[in-house]
C-alpha cells in the first residue's frame, strides 16, 4: 500500500496534523500494522519536498512546534492519477512455499508431511480470521474477507499439489 497516497487522501477532506493522519490511517488501514511515526513524519517529508503537500499551520506546544498539513492542488492531482490506475495484480510466481515442495522432493524429505503442516497452518489462520471477521465493523469484515479469500486459494493450490507429488516428485528427479 502506498502509504503517501494514502495520507493525501485523507488530507483532501481536511488539513491534519502528523498525529491524527496516523491515528485516522491506522483505524481504516493499519490495525494489524499500524505506522511508526518515523513513517509517518518521513512520509509527510517526501510529500512535502515534492509539492504534494503543505504546511498549513504551526502550532506551539509542549514539545516541538506542530505543523498542519494540507493537500495542494498537485497532490490532489496525483491522488486523483493514484486512485483510478488499477493495481498489478500479483502471481506469486516465485513462492516460497513452491521453492520447500521442490527441495524437499530434492533431498529426499517428505514433502507431503511439509504440505500437510502448511494445510494446517493455513486452516489455523483462516479460523482465527473468521473470528476476527464476526467481531469486526465492515471494514473489518472486508479486510479479512479478502485475507480469506488468498488463503482458500492457497488451500486449492496444496490440494493440487499433493495430488500431483507423484508426478512432481518425478520430474524434479529427473
Amino acid at each position: 500500500m502506498s502509504i503517501g497516497q494514502t495520507f493525501l487522501g485523507l488530507l483532501e477532506s481536511s488539513p491534519r496534523h502528523g498525529y491524527d493522519l496516523k491515528r485516522a490511517y491506522d483505524e481504516r488501514f493499519g490495525r494489524s500494522r499500524p505506522l511508526h511515526f518515523g513513517q509517518v513524519y518521513a512520509t509527510l517529508s517526501r510529500l512535502l519536498k515534492n509539492g504534494l503537500v503543505e504546511v498549513d499551520s504551526v502550532e506551539p506546544g509542549g514539545g516541538p512546534e506542530r505543523k498542519r498539513y494540507a493537500i495542494t492542488h498537485a497532490g490532489v492531482t496525483d491522488v486523483s492519477r493514484w486512485l483510478t490506475e488499477p493495481e498489478r495484480p500479483e502471481p506469486y510466481l516465485q513462492n516460497t512455499l513452491y521453492t520447500k515442495v521442490v527441495l524437499a522432493l530434492l533431498t529426499g524429505r517428505p514433502a507431503a508431511d511439509l504440505l500437510d503442516s502448511q494445510r494446517a497452518e493455513h486452516l489455523r489462520l483462516m479460523r482465527e480470521l473468521t473470528r476476527r471477521k464476526g467481531g469486526g465493523d465492515l471494514a473489518e469484515q472486508l479486510i479479512c474477507d479478502h485475507a480469506l479469500f488468498h488463503l482458500e486459494a492457497d488451500l486449492r493450490w496444496l490440494e493440487l499439489t499433493a495430488a500431483r507429488l507423484d508426478d512432481l516428485a518425478r520430474e524434479v528427479s529427473a
